[in-house]
């Protein structure tokens, strides 16, 4: 009998996997090739646009035994990039960024005041 491939990336590996939205036919975790699943990749799809609409993005190393919901981290990151870009952070992004870290939104950062 032929063994199935293993679904498990390498030895000892972080992956992120993100939840998409695609309305009313469901989410779904998105297919994506297993060298593009580190988190720099999927930051950078995020800001490209690969994803709908992001719900929520999962990390997970089997090989040390942990996962956990990081879609926090990401959002704080996305907003990180986009302030050292000086740029606006994209709108098909703005929900989910609202869902996770909405302090980052209305902000209006006080001058250094002068004695």
């Amino acid at each position: 009998m032929r063994r199935s491939p293993s679904i498990v990336p390498g030895n000892d590996r972080d992956v992120y996997l993100v939840l998409d939205d695609f309305g009313r036919i469901g989410s779904a975790w998105r297919e994506t090739n297993v060298d593009e699943t580190d988190l720099e990749t999927v930051i950078t799809d995020l800001l490209e646009g690969q994803f709908c609409n992001p719900v929520r993005i999962i990390g997970f190393n089997t090989a040390e035994g942990w996962s956990r919901d990081v879609s926090e981290d990401v959002a704080r990151e996305l907003c990180q990039r986009c302030a050292d870009q000086m740029r606006e952070l994209p709108g098909f992004l703005q929900q989910f960024v609202e869902r996770y870290e909405p302090r980052y939104f209305g902000l209006q950062l006080a001058l250094p005041m002068r004695y």
